[in-house]
């Protein structure tokens, strides 16, 4: 689990509430702050939550995640220029990932986009999103509208179970199961209105579901009342994703660190890799063209102990790296972490240590995803 969530309540008292505050303190849920908001670490406890995940179906609350949309005249143009994206190339109700960056190449943050059919809808990261607010505002022209739905509640429902459960509680023009991987629509969930994509966090199959704010106490108990479906706090959420090689914004990712030395390349589109045209664009083409000095990787250690966030990577006796998110993987039953190393020392097989209070901890860097996407394509 992430240090991140090591926060008593006591101290952190202008936290806001999400919509399913009490409903995850009626169930169990031990809250804590993380991104200016209360939220749950665990139920009945991060290890058996995690492997619930995998196996059947998790229930997780995001609403914390900052839902905006971007309307106006000359909205794709404008958008292009704040984000590394293909947008001619992004077809409707197909989330895409993106990110926003500075104009030094660095990462404000990362993001999903979709067309729908008058603009774009993003979701940005919570702990980001006043600021990414501030930023699309400050960047796009006077004729585009910027909204903040700050009256959604946002849910994942994740795991090779997810489908089943969801479908029972769904209606649309097209069955959920026409939904592949990174496809969207609008459909009924248990009577309310619901923009689901199938999408998520942890490297299963699942679901992104946004709906008003006002029904998610009930869209939540719908869910959980079916056999495969359980919820799932922040702890779990954290170690599947790490399982699943994917990076968090403020540990894995930051303003600091670009695209490319990311590995994230994929997320800047090939004809924007030609042209530019985008903020950050001159150190991201000069990187594509020339390298970057460091590079995230995956790691496997040895033994039963966790390296955290922070700890440095070694190679003989020359530091070459820092991890920037680790834990113990239930599901391989060792430790993994992600971090940043030189690039000499970033290829697949290398033999590296890491230091872990004054110990050197043997580690190899391996390929993510540690654990196999199962995503429904």
């Amino acid at each position: 689990m992430s240090d991140t969530y090591q926060i008593d309540e006591a101290e952190a008292p202008q936290t806001e509430v999400l919509p399913l505050d009490a409903w995850h303190r009626a169930r169990g849920g031990r809250m804590v702050e993380f991104a200016g908001y209360w939220m749950p670490v665990q139920y009945e406890g991060i290890l058996a939550e995690h492997l619930w995940t995998r196996d059947s179906a998790g229930l997780f609350d995001v609403s914390h995640m900052g839902q905006l949309f971007v309307s106006g005249e000359h909205v794709e143009a404008a958008l292009e220029a704040v984000l590394p994206i293909d947008l001619e190339t992004l077809k409707p109700f197909a989330p895409r990932y993106s990110m926003l960056l500075n104009e030094d190449g660095g990462i404000l943050d990362d993001l999903m986009v979709t067309r729908w059919n008058s603009g774009f809808y993003l979701v940005v990261n919570g702990a980001t999103k006043w600021d990414d607010i501030g930023h699309l505002r400050e960047h796009l022209p006077d004729e585009v509208t910027l909204s903040h739905l700050d009256d959604n509640a946002l849910l994942a429902l994740q795991g090779p179970k997810a489908a089943a459960a969801l479908e029972r509680l769904v209606t649309g023009e097209f069955p959920l199961s026409a939904l592949t991987f990174m496809k969207g629509g609008q459909f009924k969930l248990a009577g309310v209105d619901a923009w689901i994509s199938r999408s998520g966090y942890t490297g299963e199959d699942g679901f992104e579901i946004a709906i008003p704010a006002e029904n998610a106490a009930e869209i939540a108990d719908q869910l959980c009342a079916q056999p495969e479906v359980k919820p799932i706090g922040l702890g779990a959420r954290d170690s599947l994703r790490l399982e699943a090689g994917l990076p968090l914004y403020g540990h894995d990712l930051s303003e600091k660190i670009s695209p490319v030395e990311a590995d994230l390349l994929f997320a800047v589109n090939p004809r924007r890799r030609r042209e530019g045209g985008f903020i950050g664009a001159a150190r991201v083409l000069a990187e594509l063209a020339n390298g970057t000095p460091r590079k995230r990787i995956g790691l496997a250690l040895e033994g039963r102990q966790a390296a955290r966030e922070g700890a440095e990577i070694f190679a003989g006796d020359q530091v070459v790296g820092v991890v920037t998110s680790g834990g113990f993987s239930p599901s391989l039953n060792h430790p993994i972490a992600m971090g940043y190393v030189a690039q000499a020392h970033a290829a697949i097989g290398t033999e590296l240590s890491i230091d872990v209070r004054g110990k050197r901890l043997p580690a190899r860097a391996v390929s993510m995803p540690f654990v196999p996407h199962r995503y429904h394509r």
